[in-house]
């Protein structure tokens, strides 16, 4: 059971980070409205995506191809990003809503997730 919800769980963030990332790529404006911080299509914007849509990938080959221990300790990793993310939108003036209630609840998920990986 274990094991099924520890797979389970980092299968579902993988691909919910690749639909982010694909968003962003997709449609720059809106994504980043979602984000928390509007902003007008630019590179940035479109690294964004990129860097996500990769997590994403990266995420379901560690699965897949090696284990839940790098699967674990990628997923510790990836935490930073969400934690990161609460802080630029609270810094560039975003909801604390969107700040806490997306991606600090992203970061505690994630962290959940390495924790399950970590136990199997």
């Amino acid at each position: 059971m274990l094991t099924t919800t520890a797979y389970g769980l980092a299968i579902v963030l993988d691909l919910f980070v690749l639909f982010i990332g694909a968003g962003f790529l997709l449609r720059p404006e809106a994504a980043a409205t979602g984000y928390g911080v509007p902003a007008k299509p630019s590179a940035y914007l479109t690294i964004k995506g990129l860097r996500d849509f990769s997590y994403g990938i990266l995420g379901l080959a560690l699965i897949a191809f090696v284990g839940t221990q790098a699967a674990a300790w990628f997923m510790l990793v990836v935490a930073l990003n969400p934690l990161g993310d609460t802080l630029i939108v609270l810094r560039n003036g975003g909801p604390k809503a969107v700040a806490f209630g997306i991606h600090f609840a992203t970061a505690v998920v994630v962290l959940i997730s390495a924790a399950l990986l970590f136990a199997v």
